[in-house]
């Protein structure tokens, strides 16, 4: 078998094995292979086709983990604004219990509520932060 035709395997491999996992990075490794394969196809020697392959596969890594840290994951579509429009929407709180939990009145209905994790208890003008199922998660406006 040529060396080409072992860097080409590898790449279906790392491609095959990311569709198993859903590990992105295998992607850019697989790339990486790929251009140890082009080496090959150039007639370049082993030690150079590996090199290539870390060098391209490494720097594709390293790109797309930047690129990442770049750009944040997406919020939950449970706080996302763009998914669910009540998110951002105000209620107003009277009184809470023991459990931080509460029953306000919004959209002409009495909803259940709770208090986000990283809010202070209060009353009065709560904001929407997330919704879960039939629950709503508030947090205090700002004054």
């Amino acid at each position: 078998m040529s060396e080409s035709t072992v860097w080409w395997v590898l790449a279906g491999g790392l491609v095959g094995i990311e569709l198993l996992t859903g590990t992105f990075y295998l992607l850019m490794v697989a790339i990486g292979a790929g251009a140890g394969a082009l080496a090959a196809h150039a007639g370049i020697g082993m030690t150079w086709q590996t090199v290539a392959a870390a060098l391209v596969g490494g720097g594709a890594v390293a790109l797309w983990h930047w690129q990442r840290e770049r750009h944040p994951a997406p919020l939950r579509a449970t706080a996302n604004q763009n998914v669910n429009l009540d998110i951002g929407g105000t209620v107003h709180v009277a009184q809470w219990d023991a459990e931080q939990q509460t029953t306000v009145r919004y959209r002409g209905a009495d909803w259940a509520a709770s208090l986000a994790p990283d809010a202070v208890m209060g009353l009065g003008k709560h904001r929407i932060v997330e919704v879960l199922g039939s629950r709503l998660i508030v947090s205090p406006v700002e004054k």
